[in-house]
């Protein structure tokens, strides 16, 4: 078997993390661990190293911008590709930038699992 990319979700809304994690993870080519809360995923990150992060912007006692910070300061995470998911982007704007703004990729919510799978494969340049 070959191996499975490894997603992290961050996110505080729990049912939206099982809902993406099963959609992945029902492709064989994904591997999701989930937090559902921001310390919780810098804990993860570091731990587990994935190869992707799913950052929610809007979360509480800490937002996705600030987790991302410590992340990126962090050297062990600091390399760690980021896709923003957010609800307060309409998916027009996102998509009038092709889904990078300030130089970071976005998705607007709610996400489809297809756009999901493949903004994940242009960021990690899977097919």
């Amino acid at each position: 078997m070959t191996e499975r990319t490894k997603i992290l979700i961050v996110d505080d809304e729990e049912d939206f993390c099982y809902f993406i994690k099963l959609n992945l993870e029902n492709t064989n080519k994904f591997e999701v661990s989930i937090s559902t809360t921001a310390e919780k995923g810098i804990e993860l990150a570091k731990k587990n190293k994935p190869d992707l992060i799913l950052l929610d912007v809007i979360m509480p006692v800490m937002d996705g911008t600030v987790v991302a910070q410590h992340l990126l300061d962090d050297t062990s995470t600091k390399n760690i590709p980021i896709i923003y998911l957010t609800a307060i982007a309409r998916k027009r704007d996102v998509a009038a930038y092709d889904g990078v703004i300030g130089g970071r990729h976005f998705i607007a919510k709610p996400v489809t699992p297809d756009e999901l799978i493949a903004r994940i494969g242009s960021v990690l340049k899977i097919a």
